[in-house]
């Protein structure tokens, strides 16, 4: 299986605009630029779809390390926070931070390992080269 996506980019770092579209067409010439990726402006950047390529894919983990371990999935929500050095220019860490609920007859501590091994296993987590850390409620 492969999966695609383009981008355009045309002028100079600063002033110059992109589109970014993925083979989906879920982003379709979906803008983005120097202000979206390191100040504040209309459109998306590659750490933003970073972290969320990295929320998705280990929150869809979680919910199957729960199936294999014989329970069924409830609310699971992830926010995937990506620290990006401006100085060094480069990802210094990913924070998932899961809230979960509705889930029958799983333990706290159950919980927790099977996030934990979600984290490790998730094939965005293998691809990071980054830090990742993990926060967990459970209610």
């Amino acid at each position: 299986m492969k999966r695609t996506a383009k981008a355009h980019w045309n002028g100079t770092l600063k002033e110059g605009t992109g589109t970014i579209t993925t083979q989906s067409t879920t982003l379709n010439n979906t803008q983005y630029s120097f202000k979206t990726r390191f100040a504040e402006g209309v459109g998306t950047n590659p750490e933003e779809l970073i972290a969320a390529a990295h929320a998705g894919c280990f929150t869809m983990a979680v919910g199957a390390e729960l199936t294999k371990a014989g329970f069924t999935p409830g609310d699971l929500d992830t926010e995937a926070v990506l620290e990006l050095d401006m100085v060094a220019l480069s990802i210094t860490g990913i924070h998932l931070e899961l809230k979960a609920s509705a889930i029958e007859g799983v333990s706290a501590e159950q919980f927790q390992a099977i996030a934990e091994g979600a984290k490790a296993n998730c094939i965005i987590s293998k691809v990071l080269n980054a830090p990742i850390t993990l926060g967990v409620s459970y209610q």
